[in-house]
């Protein structure tokens, strides 16, 4: 019994096995004929519509890929961008959104100065990032709200309602971004960037391309969240020259100097009230 059915379940398979070579075979030797059919329908049927996309043709592409034809509008009569380029442009700033909130914002010097207080402190990985970097947007949007409003009302309701072009916009949204930049770029690091670029000299800040102001204010953000690291990390450097002094003094070379340091730096924050201090300060910076 085992024998017959095994005989039965090989002939089957052989059967299986030929049908697929034959529709393999069938749909290699019918494309041809079916695609020469559809290219010459396709080629009648552009022929007959050539006339009437003549319009169109000027303000975009048209083809055919194999038995497919495209019809790609570029622009309007306008000059504006058609909604699919719309569409494009929106999907890159949505992609660029975190880079571009990294360079022309407060957000640079918020964290870096965060990132200080934690390795001043010694606690490793407290507070955690996500909560160093959540603390970092809230403030950055804090600090930059009146900037915010201003793009809002200079360039996205008026490009909503219609009111201006899409050039226009953009040149209204990038000066409120350029004043907040200026008033916080360093002169020497803006000299050095036009200088970079063989800018000579200008009668006015406006004269000064956008990409010249936003390296430079990167480059002042670091220096200045060095700074007030620095600032932050001495005296608690004071509590572990006095603790490592006192240790040695004891003989204790074995007992780790930021065992017992930490404790009394976290006690010195928290006496000094050390996050309301350091993050009112901070945002003192930008005004």
């Amino acid at each position: 019994m085992n024998t017959f059915v095994k005989k039965h379940v090989r002939s089957m398979g052989g059967i299986i096995r030929i049908l697929f070579v034959i529709c393999i075979l069938t749909f290699i030797f019918a494309t041809p004929v079916y695609a020469t059919e559809v290219d010459n329908n396709t080629v009648d049927t552009a022929a007959e519509e050539s006339t009437d996309t003549n319009d169109a043709s000027d303000a975009g592409l048209n083809g055919n890929i194999g038995p497919f034809r495209f019809n790609l509008d570029t622009g309007n009569e306008d000059g504006a961008l058609t909604s699919t380029l719309q569409i494009l442009v929106i999907l890159t700033l949505i992609s660029l959104a975190p880079s571009i909130i990294i360079m022309v914002t407060s957000f640079t010097r918020i964290v870096v100065v965060l990132h200080f207080v934690r390795s001043a402190l010694g606690t490793q990985t407290t507070p955690p990032n996500q909560i160093l970097i959540g603390l970092a947007l809230f403030l950055t949007f804090f600090i930059m709200s009146p900037v915010f409003t201003q793009i809002n009302n200079d360039a996205m309701k008026p490009l909503s309602n219609g009111e201006i072009t899409q050039d226009e916009a953009i040149t209204a949204g990038m000066a409120p971004l350029r004043e907040f930049m200026l008033d916080q770029v360093k002169p020497k690091d803006l000299k050095l960037f036009m200088d970079i670029a063989e800018i000579g000299t200008v009668k006015s800040v406006d004269e000064i391309p956008t990409t010249v102001i936003i390296p430079a204010f990167i480059i002042s953000e670091l220096r200045i969240a060095f700074i007030i690291g620095f600032v932050i990390y001495i005296p608690f450097i004071v509590i572990d020259m006095v603790v490592a002094s006192t240790l040695m003094s004891m003989g204790m070379m074995m007992l780790p100097p930021t065992m017992i340091s930490m404790p009394f730096k976290i006690l010195l924050f928290i006496l000094a009230d050390g996050w309301g201090l350091i993050i009112g300060e901070l945002v003192k910076t930008f005004y």
